[in-house]
This record gives structure tokens, C-alpha cells and sequence, in this order.
């Protein structure tokens, strides 16, 4: 299991929200490739960056942001946010991310997973944001009436690389991870998982660790920035 920095990017900044609220932000950077360069001078092996205008707007709104960070390291990095088409998948992948990351679109239009999963196959990762057991989208804007476990089930054989799955009730609160849930998505889920939401300690790493090897990362943002996880130590503990 990797420990995977996350980048979230409003109005080309580096920014945390509270439990995906837009209005409830604080600024850590104006200039979004030194934290890149940072988390990876830190031995990251990942980055996970979001385009939270993109995840509300439905099309990129950092694109000019996420190149830069994409030319700031050499490390993968994943990128998600916006990406409702073939096109901008294929327009990503081809500016340097490593996998893009596709949440509304697997709800409101299968056909644009299932196509980029045939043309992409190992590069689409799915995002499944969980709030009250239901599916949200638009950038948690919105919540379908869609049980996580049910659309997840869905997921089967579909060349899909790993599920971001995240409890929009830890993110960005710094409560810890929510462990059963993640233990019962891991039984559910086909594909690998990545965990998001609430992680603060190397403690909740370990825990995460020991869910089995379904979990394959763990998405780290506030207690990273907060200074409340060092990132070398979070690295550490897991391996």
C-alpha cells in the first residue's frame, strides 16, 4: 500500500475543503508544482490531483495548473475532476498523467467509462464518493440514488485500474478513516482500492494496511498540509 499526497486545485491554488464544500476552503499555495516538487522531494511515489471548479463545472477549469504540475515531476500522478469525455481523458493521458480519474461520467454516461477503458485499459481509475451509502457527483454538489455497493458491482469487467473510494464525511476533518466502511467496499468492489477521507495518523495506515491487500493506496491531504502526518514517517509505517 502506498501513501498518495493529494493536490486539490480551486482557482489554479493548492486548497483543502471541509467535507467537499467549495466555500468552506483554505489557500496552502498559490503556486500548485512546488507542493508537487515538494511531496515528491519527500519520496512520494504518486500524486492525486483534483480539479474541484472542473468536478462542479463538468469540464477542466485547471488545466493550465495540473500541466504545470505535470512538468514539475517525474513521478505518476493521477488526475481527476471534470473529465466527462473520451476526449478529455485522451487529452490528459496524453499531457503526462499517468491515469485519470472518472466519477460523474460512470454515473450519468456508462458508455464514456466503458470507452475509455477499451481505448485506456489500466489507465481509468473510478471515483466513488460516498455520502450516506449513496453515490455522489458533481463534485458532491449532488448524491444519486445509487447504493455505492450496487454501482461498484457494476464495475466488473471493465478494464478498470482501481476504485477511489471516499467517505465525504472524514474529508477534511481529520476524524481518522471510516474503517468498516472500506472493509465492506473492499469485499465488494472488483478492482483494487484506493482509500480517501479522514486520514491523519500512521495509525490509520497501518489499519488500513491490515484491511488485506485490496487497498493498494491511501490518499493523504489535510493532515499532510495541517503538519499533523509527515509524509516520510506515513511512508514509513507501511513499508
Amino acid at each position: 500500500m502506498i501513501v498518495i499526497p493529494a493536490i486539490d486545485l480551486k482557482d489554479g491554488r493548492c486548497v483543502r475543503l471541509r467535507q467537499g464544500r467549495m466555500q468552506e476552503e483554505t489557500v496552502y499555495s498559490p503556486e500548485p508544482a512546488d507542493v508537487a516538487r515538494r511531496w515528491e522531494n519527500e519520496g512520494a511515489q504518486l500524486l492525486h490531483v483534483v480539479d474541484l471548479n472542473g468536478a462542479v463545472q463538468g469540464t477542466p477549469q485547471n488545466r493550465k495548473a495540473i500541466e504545470t504540475i505535470l512538468k514539475a515531476v517525474s513521478i505518476p500522478v493521477q488526475v481527476g475532476g471534470g473529465i466527462r469525455t473520451v476526449e478529455t481523458v485522451s487529452a490528459y493521458l496524453s499531457s503526462g498523467a499517468e491515469r485519470v480519474v472518472l466519477g460523474t461520467a460512470v454515473v450519468r454516461d456508462r458508455a464514456v467509462v466503458e470507452e475509455a477503458c477499451d481505448r485506456f485499459p489500466g489507465r481509468v481509475l473510478v471515483g466513488v464518493d460516498a455520502q450516506g451509502g449513496k453515490v455522489a457527483v458533481k463534485g458532491w454538489t449532488e448524491v444519486a440514488d445509487e447504493d455505492v455497493h450496487d454501482f461498484v458491482g457494476r464495475l466488473t469487467g471493465l478494464a478498470v485500474y482501481a476504485v477511489v473510494y471516499t467517505d465525504i464525511a472524514r474529508d477534511g476533518m481529520l476524524e481518522g478513516p471510516n474503517l468498516e466502511g472500506l472493509r465492506r467496499m473492499s469485499g465488494t468492489c472488483p478492482v483494487p482500492l484506493i482509500a480517501s477521507g479522514g486520514i491523519m495518523r500512521t495509525e490509520d495506515l497501518r489499519q488500513l494496511r491490515a484491511l488485506g491487500p485490496k487497498v493498494i493506496g491511501a490518499i493523504v491531504g489535510k493532515a499532510l498540509y495541517e503538519g499533523v502526518l509527515d509524509l516520510r514517517a506515513a511512508i514509513a509505517a507501511v513499508n
